[in-house]
This record gives C-alpha cells, sequence and structure tokens, in this order.
C-alpha cells in the first residue's frame, strides 16, 4: 500500500494544467512536480488519499531533460526537501521557451478537450522580465513563531527565504530586510507593491484566517462594534499618457509590463472594429484600463462594470475625460438588468470586453453577452481551461474566436494570459 513519504520511480510523459507533470504507476495517474516529460525521477509520495490519482514530488532526477536548468530560484530546487520549497516559481527549473512550449501544450489541450476543438494554441509570446525580475507585488507570510517568507509549494508553511529572484530588485530588497525581522512580527501576511512611482509600499495585514468564536464572541453580552478600516493610499499606475488610480491594495497586474501589453494587444484585436455610434461594455472593468483601450479606439458610449466599489470610484474619476459611465454591480446581475431594460440593443454594433477572474466568466455571463449580439468580443483570459469553457459556450451561441493570442506574463510559473477576439460566425474583419 503506497502512503506519503513513499518514492516511486517515475516516467513523465506530459504537463497538466496547474504546472504539475504527468506520470503513471502501475497503471494509476500521478501528478508530479519539479519534473519535466521525457525524464525520469524518483519523487516522494505527497498525497495517495484519491482513487483516481496522486501526488507526488520530484526528489532526484535519474534521466534528466536537455530542457533543465539550474532553478531560476535556487532555494526551489530538487535538491531541497519538497516540504522546504518555496511556491511560485513552479517551472523555474525549465530552459524559458521551453516552458513556453509547454503552456502552449496545456492551452492546446484545454481548447481541444473543452472549446470543441478546431482552435490553434497560438505560440506563447515573450514580453520579458523573464531574466531581471518582473514581480511589482509580492506577498509574504508571517507564521505563529514569527518566520517570514514565502509559503511552501502546495502548502500554507511558511518557508524562510534569501532571496526573492522573479521580484523586481527594489521589491526582492524591501523582502531582504524583512526576513531579517523575523521573531518580532505578529502572525499574518504582508504585501509588498512597487507602483510606478518606484517607491515599494509595505502593507502588514493581520492574519485573517477564521478562527473559532469565544464565549464572548459567540453569545451573551454587549456586542462590541469593528474598527472602521483605514482609507488605503491611493497609488498611480501608468500605460502610454495615461494615468490610473487605485488603491495600494486592489488590484493591478503584477508584471510590469503587463498592463502596457495586454491594453496594446486589446487594441490591435479591436482595431476597425470601433463603431463611435454603438454602445460598448467593459466587464470585470477593474479601474478602467480598457475602457481607456476602447476610447482611444474611438468609442463615444462606454459603460464599465465592476463589484468593487472602490474601483469603480477610481474608474470614474480615471476616465473622466471619455464620459466613461462607471458602475458598481456584479457582471451578471448587471446584464441581466442590461437585457430587461432598452440599452441593451444598443450594445448589438458594439464591442465588448470581458476580463473575468481566474474562474472565468462562466455560462450565465457567456449567455447574457451573447445574447446582447455585439459585433465583437475581446476575451481577456488568465486561465486556460476557464477560457476554453467559455470559449465552448460562445461558439454553441453562435460566436467563434476569429483570433487568440497568449502572453507570458509570469515567466517560470505555469500561469499566462490569452486573449480571444470572437466575433459572430460567419463575420470577419473589421466594422
Amino acid at each position: 500500500m503506497t502512503t506519503p513519504g513513499d518514492i516511486l520511480e517515475l516516467d513523465v510523459t506530459g504537463i497538466a494544467h496547474g504546472g504539475v507533470m504527468v506520470a503513471r504507476h502501475e497503471g494509476r495517474v500521478v501528478f508530479v512536480a519539479d519534473a519535466i516529460p521525457g525524464e525520469r525521477v524518483r519523487a516522494q509520495v505527497s498525497d495517495a488519499s484519491k482513487d483516481a490519482f496522486w501526488r507526488a514530488e520530484t526528489v532526484e532526477v535519474l534521466a534528466a531533460s536537455p530542457h533543465r536548468r539550474a532553478h531560476v530560484w535556487a532555494e526551489a530546487d530538487v535538491r531541497i526537501a519538497p516540504s522546504s520549497r518555496p511556491g511560485g516559481a513552479d517551472l523555474g527549473h525549465i530552459e524559458i521557451g521551453h516552458q513556453r512550449a509547454l503552456k502552449r501544450r496545456v492551452l492546446a489541450e484545454a481548447l481541444d478537450r473543452f472549446a470543441g476543438g478546431g482552435i490553434e494554441a497560438p505560440e506563447i509570446e515573450d514580453i520579458g522580465g523573464a531574466e531581471e525580475g518582473w514581480r511589482t507585488r509580492v506577498t509574504l507570510h508571517v507564521d505563529a513563531d514569527g518566520r517570514v517568507g514565502p509559503f511552501a509549494a502546495r502548502s500554507h508553511r511558511v518557508v524562510p527565504v534569501a532571496d526573492h529572484p522573479l521580484a523586481r530588485p527594489a521589491v526582492a530588497e524591501a523582502a531582504r530586510e524583512l526576513a531579517g525581522t523575523a521573531g518580532r512580527r505578529h502572525e499574518g501576511r504582508i504585501e509588498l507593491v512597487e507602483p510606478a512611482d518606484g517607491r515599494v509600499r509595505v502593507l502588514e495585514r493581520a492574519d485573517d484566517r477564521p478562527r473559532p468564536a469565544t464565549k464572548a464572541q459567540s453569545g451573551g453580552g454587549r456586542r462590541s462594534r469593528r474598527p472602521a478600516r483605514p482609507v488605503p493610499e491611493v497609488i498611480r499606475e501608468r500605460v502610454g499618457d495615461r494615468e490610473f488610480l487605485l488603491d495600494v491594495n486592489g488590484f493591478w497586474q503584477v508584471h510590469a509590463g503587463a498592463a502596457a501589453t495586454l491594453d496594446a494587444v486589446v487594441a490591435d484585436l479591436l482595431a476597425g472594429r470601433v463603431d463611435p455610434d454603438a454602445a460598448h461594455l467593459d466587464l470585470y472593468g477593474g479601474v478602467g484600463l480598457f475602457a481607456a483601450t476602447l476610447g482611444r479606439l474611438g468609442a463615444r458610449r462606454i459603460t464599465t462594470v465592476e463589484a468593487s466599489a472602490r474601483a469603480t470610484q477610481h474608474a470614474r474619476a480615471n476616465l473622466e475625460d471619455l464620459g466613461v459611465e462607471a458602475v458598481t454591480a456584479r457582471a451578471d446581475r448587471f446584464l441581466a438588468a442590461l437585457r430587461e431594460g432598452d440599452d441593451g440593443a444598443a450594445v448589438a454594433g458594439g464591442a465588448v470586453v470581458l476580463d473575468p477572474p481566474r474562474a472565468g466568466a462562466g455560462r450565465a455571463v457567456v449567455e447574457a453577452v451573447a445574447g446582447l449580439g455585439p459585433a465583437s468580443i475581446a476575451y481577456v483570459a488568465c486561465d486556460p481551461v476557464a477560457l476554453a469553457r467559455d470559449l465552448g459556450t460562445f461558439r454553441g451561441l453562435g460566436y467563434e474566436a476569429e483570433e487568440l493570442r497568449a502572453l507570458d506574463l509570469f515567466p517560470h510559473s505555469h500561469h499566462f494570459e490569452a486573449i480571444a477576439l470572437l466575433t459572430p460566425a460567419g463575420r470577419r474583419g473589421g466594422a
């Protein structure tokens, strides 16, 4: 009987969604970390609780792939005990070009399985940053003993590290300084943020994991009022000649060049397709990045929709010169109300930009968007399986992926971004 801690010799045959590789042991699938397809490795079982598959961590490479390199993060190398390897660089042991080939394979398999096939996966485009560090935002954690560091891969265990090679130099230096304060901090997390001005902000957060209520908290007595949260600092980011205000703890792309690259790609996909007289939607709009893209392409009637009231407030200020309507609402609820009113028909000649969270837009939102009949849809995705599922739904509703691009916004990790241009079946070309 196989149990956690057992060592298996495995022939690695493929890559799975999520950055782990695929092998088999006596017919059972084993998802193994820190390997490369084509290798033979010794791996330590970490989870044997499932009937369908096990999980394991590479501890020795018996036959190495020609694409194996010294790990970009030395403290995550296979020579380090699996329990002490920091997470966040799960492809860091693979030559960068082969990382992108493997990511393309993941995208191709997702498209074949969930989107109905017939959509060719594009090459993963290099946007830079793989060598010099690209993360402008890093989250560290402090455990009960005051240790400061990232979580170990696939766990919530803090592992102190000496360096952060994926981070921008100033962020890495700030993280090293924090590591020197171990034992003097309270349990929680620390977020490091480097906005456009280059000054790193250090945001300390108390541990917000749920804890059992005390007797006083769970009943009886006078309920204490929670202290008001302080208003976060407002920082500035820049894309081209436009500044974007946002809260220091609000969402912005992690890669230093990501926002400008995504703006350029969406603009390229929608070039010649934006009817100035039509209504256009920016869903999951954040602080207005893609609404600004639509405005630059000539749109005059733009609505950006975002569930965060603070982000909507910033979007309204960021896009004041474009006359954008910024709405605080969940995308599904906004679309349902739009279809019930008279404004939905105006979107029929317009463009919709979708930039949903990792789980994707989902069937309800996809059906609502397609029901409005937009002339073009730009779908920005950070998860290939969620993208493929939503593309499959769009195809069933008469929209085809006319063009698909993929960007390596997260070098040395399994993450990447993909952007699809969807148009009604049978319609090609600009407006």
